[in-house]
């Protein structure tokens, strides 16, 4: 009883607009002390500090940081430069052209968010100027920055690792080949509707032209071999690979000679304030995670569905529709670090590696991103383009078909995600 009145205030707490952290907390404290008294709150303080402090968490500064630091140093314009150059020549070449960046900064910044608010600024308008619809524009870009929590460094496969205990690195190295087959099947889907509606190509194709923009990128594109070079070389951790990222941002930035400290200024200021908000959850959701594992509900879960069916692909299907439901009503974070506890045992219980299902999850929330009414990528794809989210969502079902295939395949066949964490690690 007392469970069922606290899901039910934590849920009117978020349908009225108060902050998921805060409801989050407020919950646990009211779990806490029904069931063990106010003797139990005397430590909430100090136990959200320390779940707030584990050192894999320090990653997400840094890597926010680093993308910061990319776009404000002139990486990005010579990255688009170079990918405009060396497949603009295709029909719908700038919409490719939208795809290819994305899929390099996903693996600096590890935020979506981040990834569709930088790269649509320069590319939507460029889009619209050249013929393409606002809608396409938008869901082509918001579809493309959802790359960015698939392929490392992911800040959702982070926190992932932190609620399951598990390895983050294992989780970057799974990432590579789904966000791959991701970004060939956004850009098929793109060609479709390029030859569909007659896209406009860019400037034809010029040998000197591709070399003359790679030499010029040729400093940006050291900044992925230091991260995952580092990660999947075991020379470095991801903590440890996220503070190189800065360092060689910086460094590369510096080469150029670009670095805008007004724009870099704010990104710092928007990544502090991302990263602030996903901590605070963090934090609040040791004192969730407190209650419900005194009161055993992750395990009365893991028992009740085992008791219906301890088949792995029945119950990888019951917990990818969840959490495709769960996707439409919470950013990817929040839904980590409220279920994630959860359903631990359960897939413990189950024989499902943890890993495998670390990438279904991230997977899953990357498809959440962009279904309304949340949709946090979505939206703001929608606002750069000014479109309207509905109009935009009739193209973009197209893309997200693209992430639904990739999630089943990385679900059912678990060799395409799973074949290189056991070359490096097993």
């Amino acid at each position: 009883m007392l469970i069922a009145a606290i899901f039910v205030a934590l849920m009117l707490m978020i349908c009225i607009n108060v902050p998921i952290a805060v409801a989050l907390a407020m919950c646990g404290v009211m779990g806490l002390f029904f069931t063990e008294g106010a003797d139990s709150l005397v430590t909430i303080a100090l136990d959200m500090y320390d779940g707030s402090t584990k050192f894999s968490l320090i990653a997400i500064p840094m890597f926010v940081l680093a993308g910061a630091i990319m776009n404000a140093g002139g990486i990005t314009d010579r990255l688009i430069n170079f990918v405009t150059a060396f497949i603009g020549f295709i029909r719908g070449g700038l919409a490719m052209v939208n795809i290819g960046v994305s899929l390099f900064f996903a693996e600096i910044s590890g935020s979506a968010v981040a990834d569709v608010a930088a790269m649509g600024s320069i590319l939507i308008p460029q889009m619209k100027k050249r013929g393409y619809s606002k809608e396409f524009s938008a869901a082509v870009t918001s579809s493309s920055a959802s790359l960015a929590i698939i392929i490392p460094p992911s800040i959702p496969m982070i926190l992932y690792a932190a609620s399951a205990n598990t390895s983050v690195e294992q989780l970057f190295v799974a990432g590579v080949v789904p966000g791959l087959l991701g970004a060939a099947g956004l850009m098929t889907v793109a060609y479709i509707f390029a030859k569909r509606y007659n896209f406009p190509t860019e400037a034809a194709f010029n040998l000197p032209r591709v070399r003359e923009t790679f030499v010029d990128a040729l400093p940006a594109f050291t900044l992925p071999v230091i991260i995952l070079g580092g990660i999947f070389g075991g020379y470095v951790t991801a903590t440890e690979a996220a503070g190189l990222a800065v360092l060689a941002a910086l460094v590369v930035s510096a080469w150029y000679r670009n670095l805008d400290l007004k724009h870099l200024r704010r990104a710092m200021l928007d990544g502090g304030i991302q990263t602030a908000v996903v901590m605070l959850l963090v934090a609040a959701s040791v004192l969730m995670g407190g209650f419900l594992t005194r009161a055993q509900i992750p395990q009365q879960l893991a028992e009740g569905i085992l008791s219906i069916t301890t088949q792995q692909w029945a119950i990888l299907l019951i917990l990818n529709f969840f959490f495709l439901i769960i996707g439409f009503f919470l950013h990817s974070a929040a839904a980590i670090i409220l279920v994630i506890p959860i359903v631990i045992p359960l897939i413990t219980a189950a024989g499902i590696d943890p890993v495998h299902f670390g990438l279904v999850v991230t997977l899953n929330l990357a498809i959440g991103q962009q279904t309304p009414p949340v949709a946090s990528v979505l939206i703001t794809a929608c606002s750069v383009a000014r479109a309207n989210i509905w109009e935009v969502s009739k193209v973009n079902i197209w893309f997200v078909g693209v992430l639904l295939l990739v999630l089943m395949l990385c679900t059912y066949v678990p060799f395409i995600p799973m074949f290189l964490v056991e070359y490096f690690y097993r």
